[in-house]
């Protein structure tokens, strides 16, 4: 049985048969058709000029005639095409810079390459469309597939009408609109299939946005082509700033010349048994393009390429943006090499560059890189920590990470050390995380790491193993640990709360069920149980970041003024920022706050040291970047928690860039304080947590214990305690272009950042004063490159922006008297931004080109706003000190 539309399909072809309505293009016997045709590509920058663009022009005749026509249907014919007088230019002319000039097909192209575009090959065309292409399998695949351009560009149907069809850009929806004459044919190249694959960076913010049009317009006469015209756009942009963004235009132009006495029809039953008896070598290859292996002559191998830039490697050169662009440069070549030739420099490196080749090698993610790394790390020695660890950081910002990866991350008891072991299952969680977001949900590794972690935290009874699985959860954002979450905030100890918490608050609101909802609002309210005053913080976080009702905020309000002393301060605050910075429950906090009963001076005139502001760190047309400060005191004076993160945003898509969460605990007794509500037995303790680019990093603990306590506050150097330092791939965007002219176009838009983040905390009991510090050092570099290489000419183009910056996040607290004096302080310092642009053309007899130009500025550092009261509070503290 058919359907309708297909009876629908069957009968108007039946009717084109068997009339004299040409449904596609006809061509006469005896006759030889000849056109002029030209091909071009030009690379430019997005919104930029003709000037400033790189390219060439191929244009050559072409004859056409018929060979056969089915007896029964006029509009299947086969056809012979051959081109002739080829002839290469640039596009932008530059005198002493065209390496075209003066230069011949021949000698650009080499005599082969040349006789094969010129040797003629055919095409079956059924009703205006391509059936089949014949050509030669010997000849060079850029050669057929510019003869597969030339193909494509003749195919035409001469009613209005949405199609799929085959051409050289691959399997792709057509919408045709005829008009008098005139056809135009609109290509959806979002819709083409083709062999070639790539990969991109599933986070939008720091993605690549692509816009493409392909539109080819047809003068008709009498149902034959006189003119096709064809321009094909491709602007590939970084999402982080629109200006790095690079213009691939492609066009076509053929035009009917004239006709002249052409050879007769070739009998034959089919086209098969016809093209055997033309040419028995010419053989049915396909219209879509053929892949095109680039042999990049000349070229480093790895071990010379990190020879030549191994000193951008070490430690110290890391805060300057060679860094991040040296290590992109490597990663390219590392995607290039063996397994052998990538352990060979992992052996080679010094001990102090080896952390960042680790980072670069598994940042690399083939093959060859993933089986190196994991050659040459042994997981079982606990002395290699730092480098082990780097591989799990870089698995989890990895951009494109596979099934295989997850797999190599199932190595069970064989880590030497409890902090990797840790590290380890976290990741996969990120893991888990990325894969889903792909599609891989159900491959058999993340469905045994799902299990596993799904299971862990009842598989267990110690904490660290508990908390552990919690935060490979956090990572995986799996829906499925929901519950999970749920039941362990209201656990009885503080750091699985905290965790579960934090947890709620990353998944989307749709999520978040009344179930959750009055979970949440149980702990705030203590309507079991006392708890711990961060974590009721932190269901308030929960509470106002998840659609919250007009009910659950007037409760919320309500309960402002029967809160602990700081807890009071810090909630008033919250509110305050929310309205102030129009955060999404902004609405329903105004509208519950009409109510007097709530809102009224008693409850908002609280006083304390502990805050909530939200400011603007960046806000360009291309991405806005925000910052938050949470800093919650115990009412004795020492911080209990501070909490800054960091998010970028961008065309509607989010992404949290970092988050730095410090808590210390169970300190009072250093300054014969009394502890809080339900914080009497807290064991002493002070921690940092980080979570980086969305990954959530392993905790560091400063220490824990009164023992450990006392020996940290009389050994205790000042020195800040790294959290995580290294080379991180933020972008890493590659695709290959297939235009409609048969010419490939290889698009590379990559970022990378050093980055060193370091956290501190110093307690003076002889001054009775502490000091919480957050360093963070980067230095980001993002490169988009569009290259087109069609063997005897490669013609390329780079933009790139790059910068270095530092942030530092300090908070002072003076204790000798109540109330206490806090300073908090956020400075970015004056950083270089730089913008390049960079043209080159290279032949394979080694000329090349290359031209560059940028633009550098200073942008002046500042010091983040913060709540006016913290102003007049640090001009106190720096009066004492003074």
């Amino acid at each position: 049985y058919y359907s309708k539309p297909m009876l629908l399909i069957m009968l108007v072809t039946w009717v084109i048969k068997k009339s004299n309505v040409a449904a596609g293009p006809r061509l006469d016997n005896h006759q030889l058709y000849k056109f002029s045709y030209r091909t071009e590509v030009l690379l430019d920058r997005a919104g930029g000029s003709k000037t400033s663009s790189a390219g060439y022009r191929i244009t050559s005749d072409v004859s056409a005639h018929l060979v056969w026509r089915d007896p029964g249907n006029k509009d299947d014919q086969l056809i012979q095409l051959a081109m002739s007088d080829v002839g290469v230019e640039s596009l932008a002319p530059r005198s002493k810079r065209d390496l075209l000039k003066g230069s011949t097909a021949e000698s650009l192209m080499g005599k082969g390459p040349l006789g094969a575009l010129t040797r003629p090959y055919m095409i079956h065309l059924r009703n205006g469309k391509v059936k089949a292409f014949y050509s030669y399998r010997e000849e060079p695949a850029t050669i057929k597939n510019l003869k597969r351009g030339l193909a494509s560009l003749l195919q035409v149907q001469l009613n209005t009408g949405k199609v799929i069809e085959n051409d050289v850009s691959g399997r792709c929806t057509v919408q045709y609109r005829a008009t008098n004459g005139q056809v135009t044919r609109t290509k959806l190249l979002e819709t083409c299939q083709t062999s070639e694959t790539g990969f991109t960076t599933h986070s939008q913010v720091l993605g690549v946005s692509k816009k493409a049009s392909s539109v080819t317009s047809f003068t008709l006469s009498d149902g034959f082509i006189e003119s096709a015209e064809a321009e094909e756009v491709h602007i590939l942009t970084a999402n982080s700033r629109r200006s790095a963004g690079v213009k691939v235009v492609s066009r076509q132009s053929l035009k009917f010349v004239g006709r002249a006495a052409g050879p007769l029809e070739v009998p034959g039953k089919d086209v098969a048994s016809v093209v055997a008896s033309v040419d028995a070598k010419l053989a049915a290859v396909g219209v879509m393009a053929e892949q095109v292996k680039s042999q990049c002559k000349g070229c480093p191998t790895l071990v010379e390429h990190w020879q030549a830039n191994k000193d951008q490697f070490e430690p110290e050169r890391l805060s300057k943006a060679m860094a991040p662009r040296s290590f992109l440069a490597f990663i390219q070549s590392i995607r290039k090499a063996t397994e052998k030739e990538i352990l060979s420099v992992l052996k080679s490196a010094s001990k102090t560059a080896l952390p960042q080749v680790v980072d670069a090698v598994t940042s690399a993610q083939t093959p060859a890189s993933l089986d190196a790394i994991l050659s040459f790390l042994n997981f079982t020695d606990a002395k290699g920590l730092v480098l082990q660890e780097r591989f799990l950081y870089a698995c989890g910002f990895a951009s494109h990470p596979n099934e295989k990866m997850l797999q190599s991350l199932l190595v069970g008891t064989s880590i030497g050390s409890s902090e990797i072991k840790e590290s380890v299952v976290i990741i996969m969680g990120a893991l888990v995380n990325k894969l889903c977001l792909k599609g891989g949900c159900d491959s058999p590794t993340v469905v045994q790491v799902k299990k596993m972690i799904l299971e862990g935290p009842e598989s267990t009874e110690v904490e660290a193993e508990i908390q552990m699985f919690l935060l490979s959860l956090k990572n995986s954002l799996l829906p499925e640990a929901i519950p999970i979450f749920t039941k362990y905030a209201e656990s009885e100890v503080g750091a699985f709360c905290t965790i579960a918490l934090s947890a709620l608050q990353r998944y989307d609101t749709k999520l978040i069920t009344e179930e959750v909802k009055s979970m949440v609002n149980r702990i705030y309210h203590q309507n079991r149980r006392i708890y711990e005053k961060n974590v009721r913080s932190a269901a308030a976080d929960v509470i106002l970041s998840s659609n919250p009702s007009y009910e659950h905020v007037k409760n919320l309000l309500l309960s402002i003024g029967n809160l602990p002393h700081e807890m009071n301060k810090y909630m008033v605050s919250k509110i305050q920022d929310i309205l102030r910075f129009e955060l999404p429950a902004s609405k329903v906090v105004r509208h519950a706050m009409k109510d007097m009963v709530s809102h009224n001076y008693d409850r908002f005139a609280k006083v304390g040291s502990s805050s909530a502001y939200s400011g603007f760190m960046a806000k360009t047309a291309d991405v806005s970047s925000t910052y938050s400060l949470d800093i919650l005191y115990s009412g004795s004076g020492i911080m209990r928690r501070s909490n800054m993160n960091i998010y970028g945003a961008s065309s509607g898509a989010t992404l949290h860039g970092l988050q730095v969460a410090i808590e210390a605990q169970g300190l009072e007794t250093l300054i014969a304080a009394t502890p809080d509500e339900g914080e009497q037995d807290l064991e002493s303790y002070a921690g940092m947590s980080a979570l980086l680019f969305d990954v959530q990093l392993r905790p560091v603990t400063f220490f824990k214990g009164y023992s450990d306590l006392m020996s940290k506050i009389f050994s205790m150097s000042g020195e800040p305690v790294n959290v995580v330092k290294g080379l991180i791939l933020l972008t890493d965007h590659s695709e290959v272009i297939q235009l409609q002219s048969g010419v490939k176009a290889s698009a590379e838009f990559q970022g990378g950042l050093a980055i060193d983040i370091s956290g501190g905390m110093e307690i003076s009991l002889w001054y009775r004063e502490s000091k919480t510090s957050v360093n963070n050092r980067g230095a980001l570099v993002v490169t988009g490159n569009v290259t087109v290489d069609m063997d005897f000419v490669r013609t390329g183009m780079e933009v790139s922006f790059e910068t270095e910056a530092s942030l530092d996040f300090i908070t002072t607290v003076q204790f000798s008297n109540y109330p206490f004096l806090v300073c908090i302080q956020m400075d970015k310092t004056t950083f270089p931004f730089s913008e390049y642009l960079t043209k080159y053309e290279s032949l394979p007899s080694g000329k090349s080109s290359v031209s560059s130009k940028g633009r550098k500025q200073l942008v002046p550092g500042s010091e983040f706003p913060l709540h006016q009261e913290n102003s007049n509070m640090c001009k106190k503290v720096f009066d004492s000190d003074w």
